[in-house]
């Protein structure tokens, strides 16, 4: 899978560009950091069924990944932010699983960008 299919471009350079160059590896280092406590977060909460904490964990990660251009893993969690909202976690666990693997797939291109 190639960079360009994972993270959307213009959006990750419009984001360098406001930040600067040298302040966006801070943020990737952040998010690098915050985003697997997050998706703890979110697999704690789908099995105590705590929609609130699942809902609030997945707005996070949807509203950050959205942020760097990892728009389908931002739509992703938005499709699971919707689900905590409205209280119905039936089915969630492949979903949650399945971000689980495509976040390493959007760490490893945001990487590969931060060194471009």
């Amino acid at each position: 899978m190639n960079t360009q299919s994972v993270i959307d471009l213009p959006t990750f350079e419009a984001l360098k560009e406001a930040m600067g160059a040298d302040y966006i590896g801070e943020l990737l280092q952040a998010y690098f950091e915050e985003t697997p406590q997050l998706l703890a977060d979110l697999q704690q909460a789908l099995e105590k069924q705590d929609c609130e904490t699942f809902r609030r964990s997945a707005h996070s990660i949807k509203s950050t990944s959205n942020s760097f251009g990892a728009l389908n893993f931002g739509a992703d969690a938005k499709e699971l932010e919707m689900m905590g909202r409205e209280g119905k976690l039936e089915g969630a666990a492949p979903k949650v699983e399945a971000l689980h693997a495509n976040y390493l797939v959007v760490k490893q291109a945001l990487e590969e960008l931060s060194h471009a």
